[in-house]
């Protein structure tokens, strides 16, 4: 799962920026998601904008399944990575036994065209591929690896994060540096298995080396032989001498020594220019992704994000609560005249609950804070904002039990419970029929509040406001 981390507290994660492209896309394609308790969470704490675009992104991809859908795709992805790289390194063996044959005389020119060949093809067309603007990766491997990828994690969302993940690297110019990556990984192992297939025949097997021609003259072969032997031969691979080149035509028996020769050679020409170039372009592409992942940044501009701005990172922000909560909060009748010390320590209040079930003749004790009938969505808001910033220590809520709890109450409920350090249900009138309050009590239990969180009367229910402070939580 996503590691949630305060806002500030961390560097955004390469995680974090993949969830908030992927939410990004899927709110540009099917709407805003509700995120209000979400957004006055984040509000109620300190960070800059870009911190609180983030950590809004955590949330909402944990409480819709994003976060879970992306382990999955990249458990997908690991393990599709794990069947390329043993598919490459068995194609390298292969390839190597191919070229060679089980013994006997082997032809140097099909045989090198069959181990560098296409190693050496693909290589030019990924270096090609920095030339060519626009997505273009230059990688086959990392294309095929990809789509492969997308077949096999299947489910809601799931399409969504390849295409954010490739958004987010283009926008970062490190598109074609993962998919070089990728490539030069693979290539890797193929060619090493190929160099390990080389010496296990070489050293089991009886080979005979030449070469064949109709057009080219001896002395090509020797200019090509030499010129591809150069480098091996600084690293202790030497060539054969031009005299055993030109003798390898097919006319003259060689001496085993030369064959021997022809076997260094082989070997170190594929391993100077087959894996050293492939493994130094591994390194270089690691190299630049870690720093450019370093220099991420969010791109406050983009349709999507741009627009929250103005709610997360308000010109105004609440402070606190200092004074009684304001009249549109409550219904017709008037609350108490508690200060605001005492509102913020107990409070009351109904939620949706009929004229006949008010408690305005009923006696509240003087450090309750009545905050009245909470019956639109903008009440429930407002409420919940001030509240956020301290909340209170004993909050009661009034629910009718004749009326089944749907599931913007219990959400509703769910999110008092976060702002309250204790809170209890009651469910009114206290005459209800018994199975209306046992299917409350089901609905909320499954939400987390605990059956013993409901006052059983009214006097219960203000004894345990007046009550001296004994902590705990509503939830």
């Amino acid at each position: 799962m996503v590691s949630e981390n305060r806002s500030g507290a961390t560097p955004p994660s390469f995680q974090d920026h993949w969830l908030t492209e992927t939410l990004r896309l899927r709110e540009s394609q099917w709407g805003p998601l509700d995120d209000a308790a979400e957004v006055r969470r984040l509000r109620s704490e300190a960070g800059r904008f870009e911190d609180r675009v983030f950590a809004r992104a955590r949330l909402l991809a944990r409480r819709e399944g994003l976060a879970t859908a992306l382990e999955r795709w990249r458990a997908v992805a690991r393990l599709t990575a794990v069947l390329f790289a043993v598919a490459a390194f068995l194609i390298g063996c292969g390839a190597a036994a191919g070229a060679l044959g089980p013994g006997g005389a082997v032809n140097l020119a099909p045989a090198l065209t069959a181990l560098l060949g296409l190693n050496t093809l693909a290589f030019l067309l990924w270096m090609a591929s920095f030339a060519v603007q626009g997505g273009a990766t230059g990688s086959v491997l990392a294309d095929g690896w990809l789509k492969l990828t997308r077949k096999l994690a299947r489910g809601p969302d799931v399409a969504l994060l390849p295409r954010a993940l490739l958004e987010l690297l283009s926008r970062q110019r490190m598109h074609r540096w993962a998919a070089g990556a990728l490539s030069h990984g693979l290539w890797s192992l193929a060619l090493i298995g190929v160099l390990l297939t080389l010496l296990g025949l070489l050293a089991t097997r009886r080979y005979t080396f030449h070469w064949e021609t109709t057009l080219l003259s001896p002395d090509t072969f020797v200019l090509a032989v030499q010129g591809l032997g150069w480098l091996p031969s600084l690293l202790g691979f030497p060539a054969p001498s031009a005299e055993i080149i030109r003798s390898s035509g097919g006319g003259l028996a060689l001496p085993e020594a030369a064959h021997a020769d022809w076997s260094v050679w082989l070997i170190g020409v594929v391993l100077v220019h087959g894996l050293l170039p492939r493994l130094a372009a591994l390194a270089l592409s690691v190299l630049v992704l870690r720093r450019r992942r370093r220099q991420l940044a969010l791109d406050t501009s983009l349709p999507g994000i741009a627009e929250l701005r103005e709610r997360l990172t308000p010109a105004s922000e609440s402070t606190g609560i200092d004074r009684p909560a304001p009249p549109p909060m409550t219904s017709s009748f008037s609350p108490s005249h508690a200060d605001a010390g005492a509102m913020r320590q107990r409070a009351l209040l109904g939620l949706e609950l009929p004229a006949e079930l008010v408690w305005e003749n009923r006696s509240l004790p003087a450090s309750v804070s009545d905050l009245g009938i909470i019956d639109s969505r903008e009440q429930r808001h407002r409420l919940l904002e001030a509240l956020q910033p301290q909340p209170a220590q004993r909050l009661l809520v009034c629910c009718d039990a004749r009326q089944t709890p749907d599931r913007g109450t219990v959400s509703f409920l769910t999110q008092l419970g976060d702002v309250a350090l204790d809170m209890r249900l009651l469910l009114l009138p206290e005459g209800a029929p018994a199975s209306r309050r046992e299917l409350w009590h089901q609905q909320l239990k499954q939400a987390g509040f605990e059956v013993g969180r409901f006052c059983r009367t009214w006097e219960d229910a203000l004894d345990w406001l007046a009550q001296a402070d004994s902590g705990g939580n509503g939830r």
